[in-house]
């Protein structure tokens, strides 16, 4: 926590329930990052996912390049309970008390459990929110431009690899095919690539069946053997013993805080395993979002921050290469840099 600038933990004044804000770095500028409204077994693993989420999107905004900094909103709901829609309403209406007593440090945004509609309604209390719907004037559903961000690593990792940018062919492996997961999946189908896809919602193999795809088990799909295994689901799915299993080149995907632990890039990396951080994968969605609604760019520009992650994947590789680090060692140091640069004080750490 010593290396967040700012974290507030506030009993809800409607719900009742724990409202956390976790603001990592302003160092680069105000805070962004997803409301994520969600079950733990203790509202102190909320707060730790939000520690954690807040890290990353520092990260993910250094090495996009972007004037934003790291922050993220949890609210931690009790293993169980089912949000009725005033209840819902009321969760909402005290995250976006507490976005708008940061006064401007911290915009909102949709993550796991929430979505569009979510932040119309945090944006009648705060103007600190992105991501509401397109009929309100903002920027939407960010699933397509997440997926659009990832399926633009995986073209630099194809390059890298095999010689070519083209995913005609390759066999990628989907774990997990919430929104993000499905668009991608369609995404890679029309590219070409032979999918083998899973979730723990059975009702998706219809998706995959659509998409022409191989199903297999949640717990066979790091095992499948393929090119590229692309985790799409809940983090923590790299683990020390997983990543044992796997048969692939390489490891990209949209999922946030992948690894386990954190030595588990290097285990990646001895293995021969490509990594690239979840949080140069992932970033296409907020990288919009913000872009249109914090930054004011046109579409147009704003979809060319997301198609040049290729470029920044492809950067961190041969610098990776040159200076002969992982990956995952050459965006740590790419974000250090980057941050050092914009706060010479040191106030911010990645």
């Amino acid at each position: 926590m010593l290396d967040h600038e700012q974290v507030v933990v506030r009993s809800g004044r409607r719900s009742r329930l724990p409202v956390i804000v976790a603001v990592h770095s302003t160092a680069l500028g105000p805070a962004a990052g997803g409301l994520r409204l969600w079950h733990y077994p203790d509202w102190r693993d909320g707060l730790t996912d939000a520690l954690r989420l807040s890290a990353a999107m520092t990260a993910k905004f250094a090495v996009a390049g972007l004037p934003s900094g790291g922050g993220k909103a949890v609210v931690a709901l009790p293993e169980g309970m089912v949000l009725d829609p005033d209840r819902r309403r009321d969760v909402l209406e005290d995250v976006a008390d507490t976005v708008e007593s940061l006064g401007g440090t911290y915009a909102t945004g949709p993550d796991v459990g929430t979505g569009p509609d979510d932040m119309a309604v945090i944006g009648t209390t705060t103007r600190h929110v992105f991501c509401r719907p397109a009929r309100l004037g903002g920027s939407g559903d960010s699933s397509p431009h997440t997926a659009r961000g990832t399926l633009a690593a995986l073209r630099a990792v194809s390059r890298r690899l095999y010689g070519t940018a083209s995913l005609d062919g390759r066999r990628v492996a989907v774990a997990g095919l919430g929104r993000v997961g499905t668009e991608l999946a369609r995404l890679l189908a029309a590219e070409g690539a032979a999918l083998t896809v899973t979730d723990v919602d059975q009702d998706k193999r219809r998706t995959g069946h659509e998409l022409g795809a191989d199903w297999v088990a949640p717990d066979e799909i790091l095992a499948a053997p393929v090119d590229i295994v692309v985790p799409a689901a809940l983090g923590s799915c790299l683990t020390r013993q997983s990543v044992t299993r796997l048969r692939c080149d390489a490891v990209v995907g949209p999922a946030n805080n992948q690894l386990a632990t954190p030595d588990v890039a290097d285990l990646l990396h001895r293995r021969g395993v490509l990594w690239v951080p979840d949080y140069v994968a992932s970033a296409g969605g907020v990288v919009h979002a913000v872009s249109v609604e914090v930054h004011r760019l046109s579409a147009e520009e704003a979809r060319a921050r997301v198609d040049a992650i290729e470029h920044t994947v492809t950067d961190l590789l041969s610098t990776a290469d040159a200076q002969d680090l992982s990956p995952a060692q050459a965006a740590t140091a790419l974000v250090r840099h980057r941050l050092a640069a914009a706060d010479p004080a040191g106030r911010s750490a990645a």
